[in-house]
Order: C-alpha cells, then structure tokens, then sequence
C-alpha cells in the first residue's frame, strides 16, 4: 500500500497536474473561435511552449494534506524556483499516522525544465520506502532521442542503467503540475500530452469538465475541474486524477482527488508558502 501511495503522489504531482500537456497552437485557435476541441479529434500528444503572458509562481510553496479512506496519510509539498535558464521543481512526500505506521514513506523529487518550451531536462529522486531505499537520476537526451535512467539501489549498491525513445518534447510527473496550469482551462476542452518517468513514455489525455466551489483548509475556492488519466503505456486504466484548479488566471491547484483500484487518495490544499 505505501508504495503505491508513493506512485500516485508522483502520479498526482504532475497530473494536476502536473502535469504537459495539450492539443497544440491549432487547439488553442479553434478554442479561441468558439471550436471546442475533443480528446478524440486531437493530434499527436505534444507538450506546448507556455504562452506568451504565462508567468511562473516562482517563490511559492504549495503544502498538501493527503488522506486516504478520511484517514491522515501524510504531507506533500511541491515548490518552483527560477534558475535562470531552467526552472527547478521541488517536491516531497512524506506519510504520517495510520499510513506510517504501516509503511513509512519519505520521498523527494527535484526537476529541471525549460521554461520557453516546457520540454522537461532532468529529474533527481532520493526515494525511502519502508526497508527500501534508492537514488535515481533521469536526463533527457533529445539529441538522441533518449530518456536515460541510472538508479542506484543505496541498500545493496546494485546500479541499473536504462535508455527508452522519447519524442521530441516531454514532461515528467513532477513538472507537469506547473505545465497544466500554463493551460487555458475553458470548460470542455480536451488535451492530450506526453509524460515519461525513466521507463516508456506515456500519453495522459486530459479533459476540462466544469466549474465547482471547493471548501479545503486554505479557503473556500471557485475552481475548474479537470480530468487526467493515461492512455498509453503501464498506468493505463489503473487510475484517475482530478484537480481542482482556481478559475482564475493563477489557475492554483487546490484539490486532487485519485481514484485506484484500493481506495482513493485526497489531496487538500493547507496553505501557501512564500520565499
């Protein structure tokens, strides 16, 4: 149980997401003529550059409650920092209660991507889980068309390297938090992106469903519901996330909701830091 709590969190972190999205400048324009787009007429899945006036909410720190069947099951954070020419994504997870009694959990993810194309760059993750621990780097090589995975188990030393195709452009599960609030969120809209963790990559459609006031321990919000679930690849028909985003031009995730096969894990908005 806890390492899939483990799973869906990264799951959730860029499905919200996070996570890299969408149908493409085309899309947009058909939107923009009053043509909604539907999953089933998209394109290729693609990532798209963030538009023109999109700006970053560098500095800030977004502090989750996760609870699964109403119990508590631990925090998460997720924090954007600019870095000059890379965006740096901080994120954590961490169990608590009933959850970390059964199964302790304390995971921390750092990725790096551009902020002109959304193209994600490296990704870091130091993961703990129960009796297990290991460290792993992911570096996109679009040169080659690479996603190139090297993980090193810091129990028994034992090193694994691991290279899989990629397209042109992908996000990863800790980025794609921020790419999907790039996104005009207009009700009805559909999308569709790629996302890879190291292994083979992933298409996630995405759908924007409707309005909904949402009550969490930050406030009481006017939200934007939207709809992810992979298509393609190993996570596909083994859950969906919703995320309830801000119906307002900041478009701040304030509510998650994941749906699995054992239960369904809660992600409710605590409150925001700032640097």
């Amino acid at each position: 149980m806890g390492r899939l709590l483990i799973i869906k969190t990264a799951w959730i972190l860029w499905a919200v997401v996070c996570l890299a999205v969408f149908l493409g400048h085309a899309a947009q324009s058909q939107s923009t003529q009053g043509n909604i787009p539907t999953i089933s007429a998209a394109p290729a899945a693609q990532v798209l550059p963030p538009p023109p006036n999109y700006r970053f909410p560098d500095g800030q720190t977004y502090v989750y409650a996760v609870e699964w069947h109403m119990l508590t099951a631990g925090t998460a954070k997720v924090t954007l920092q600019n870095e000059g020419a890379e965006q740096h994504v901080i994120a954590t997870a961490v169990s608590s209660g009933f959850v970390n009694a059964l199964y302790k959990v304390s995971d921390h993810f750092e990725a790096f991507f551009d902020p002109h194309k959304f193209c994600s760059l490296r990704v870091s993750k130091h993961v703990e889980e129960g009796s297990r621990a290991k460290q792993v780097e992911l570096r996109f090589d679009y040169s080659r068309g690479k996603a190139v995975e090297d993980e090193k188990n810091l129990k028994t030393g034992e090193i694994r390297h691991v290279e899989n195709d990629i397209p042109a452009c992908v996000t990863d599960v800790v980025s794609g938090f921020y790419y999907m609030s790039s996104l005009p969120l207009q009700e009805g809209n559909g999308y569709i992106f790629a996302v890879n963790d190291g292994g083979k990559t992933t298409e996630v459609s995405l759908r924007v469903e409707t309005h909904e006031q949402v009550k969490v321990p930050a406030g009481t919000f006017q939200t934007i519901r939207v709809k992810a679930e992979p298509t393609t690849g190993a996570l596909k028909g083994k859950g969906t996330v919703w995320t309830w985003y801000t119906a307002d031009n900041v478009h701040m995730p304030v509510q998650m909701r994941s749906k699995l096969a054992w239960g369904t894990l809660l992600f409710r908005l605590l409150r925001v830091e700032k640097q």
